[in-house]
């Protein structure tokens, strides 16, 4: 690879290092503690008063290091922390000072034995009898900045441009604390909701990201082809159809986290691949998974932030059950004034909305030119924790219709920050009703148009044999992770979010 003179400067470290013998990356480390249980043992022996020697091997990367002639202080951190190392030539000799000096820069894996003491400014640090190279950085950590510590320049690496941030993520990490908490506390929250739905006796399942056929959302969908078997397949994206084929196999209630695939555009809230949360819990309905959906959300904020109160983008939101309930009709009304019953097809909906003044793409579907609405009217005044319910038959294939109005079905959308967040159905169970919802989606919609759903025969199939009434959800595990961390962007959620080629933009 082609080096910049600082890393040509590192490089001929390394050779240098080699040359004396001293091998930069080391088969074996002898790394017996992280720096977080040194630490404890330590505080648990100064607790008791034993007097007790703690000694210790730990690892770590080079974060800070300040030369002081026949002394060396130092920073290694490691998954779990942060340590100081307290280096004297009495302890090393003159040799392994300049040794340290000469070989070892900011961002290098070291390993250092000695003892855990506690210096004469109350620091925990560890006085090294001994120490390694367990990795050389060629490239040196991303920025500096310089900082005064007890009257002595000392220079720690740091990193704020975003385009660099989120193209080289691993150095985003390696440099900024907060960004490995977020994702920390991102994991946390997979895990919560794990925890929570296995408590409610759900089952976790795993359904194929690779399908003949794609449906479950209104989504443009990425196409690859099986050579062998010459078929073209599509990324999934949705788990919907499959999850419900499961329970028509007698699987109650079933679950799946994983990844879904959508061929659409990217914003703040959007990226081509998201991680998606959906279950499926047989004889329940939207109002019954209503109130499970706030139940999940306030178990989650308080195992992971230990409050269902959080700020995000300098705004309060209070994720205490029962959340606000707008019925979508009703709400369309007070926010732009327009009645979508009055309208029953796009034509007469989309002469409403221009006489309003609006902007919109005017050959759209009805149900789309709702949606439309939605997105503009309602979605960006929804703060606190929302349910939007009973939704225009137009938008949501795959709903149950609601007793006595056929034209509305049970399905609920949940908001918060002023974003959607999550999306439910009671499911529809009637295979003919089904397939004839299909063949509505295919007469409205153009056949290129990026919501139509296709004819899924085997899904027919299945509910023939009967599938259960039951309860739907899906949400996006990335917009929850923006909503509990404060990130304003879906790519600050993302360790690997997808951007533009360098020369596009």
């Amino acid at each position: 690879m082609e080096l910049s003179d600082l890393e040509k400067i590192r490089f001929e470290k390394i050779q240098k290092m080699r040359s004396a013998g001293i091998e930069p990356y080391p088969t074996r480390s002898e790394v017996t503690q992280t720096i977080a249980e040194a630490i404890k043992a330590f505080e648990k022996a100064e607790a008791a008063g034993s007097g007790e020697v703690i000694s210790t091997t730990i690892g770590g990367r080079l974060r800070a290091s300040r030369l002081m002639g026949k002394l060396a202080f130092a920073h290694i951190e490691d998954g779990s922390g942060r340590i100081q190392l307290f280096l004297r030539v009495n302890e090393l000799g003159e040799e392994a000072m300049l040794r340290f000096k000469d070989h070892f820069d900011l961002g290098d894996y070291i390993q250092t034995s000695g003892d855990v003491v506690r210096t004469r400014t109350g620091e925990i640090s560890l006085q090294v009898r001994d120490f390694k190279m367990l990795a050389k950085a060629i490239t040196p950590l991303p920025a500096a900045k310089d900082e005064m510590v007890d009257g002595v320049l000392v220079r720690h690496a740091t990193l704020a441009d975003p385009e660099t941030r989120y193209r080289q993520r691993y150095a985003d990490l390696a440099v900024n604390e907060e960004v490995r908490r977020v994702f920390r506390t991102r994991a946390a929250i997979v895990k919560a909701m794990r925890d929570f739905l296995d408590d409610h006796d759900f089952i976790e399942v795993e359904t194929p990201i690779l399908q003949p056929i794609y449906g479950g959302a209104a989504a443009k969908p990425f196409v690859t082809h099986h050579n062998q078997l010459k078929q073209d397949l599509y990324l999934r994206i949705s788990f919907e159809l499959y999850l419900k084929r499961l329970t028509v196999g007698g699987f109650d209630r079933v679950y799946e986290i994983g990844r879904d695939f959508r061929n659409e555009g990217v914003s703040f809230k959007h990226n081509p691949e998201f991680t998606q949360l959906e279950f499926y819990w047989a004889y329940a309905d939207y109002l019954k998974v209503m109130e499970l959906t706030e139940q999940m959300i306030a178990a989650v904020c308080d195992k992971v932030l230990g409050t269902r109160k959080v700020v995000f983008d300098g705004k309060e939101i209070d994720f205490n059950p029962p959340w606000q309930r707008v019925d979508l009709r009703q709400g369309l009304i007070d926010a732009c004034g327009i009645d979508i019953n009055q309208y029953p097809t796009a034509e007469t909906l989309s002469s409403a909305m221009l006489a309003k003044g609006m902007k919109f793409k005017p050959d759209g579907a009805r149900g789309k030119l709702i949606d439309h609405l939605l997105g503009e009217y309602l979605e960006p005044s929804f703060i606190q924790p929302t349910f939007l319910y009973d939704y225009p038959r137009d938008i949501s294939p795959l709903a149950k219709n609601k007793p006595g109005d056929p034209a509305t079905v049970e399905r609920f959308e949940g908001f918060a920050g002023g974003m959607e967040l999550c999306n439910a159905f009671t499911e529809l169970n009637d295979p003919f009703e089904q397939e004839e919802r299909f063949l509505e989606m295919g007469r409205e919609y153009k056949a290129d148009d990026e919501e139509r759903h296709p004819m899924d025969e085997d899904y027919l199939r299945a509910m023939s044999y009967g599938m259960p009434p039951q309860g739907g959800f899906g949400m996006g595990i990335d917009r929850l992770c923006m909503l509990l961390t404060d990130r304003r962007t879906i790519r600050e959620v993302l360790l690997f979010p997808h951007l533009r080629e360098r020369d596009e933009e």
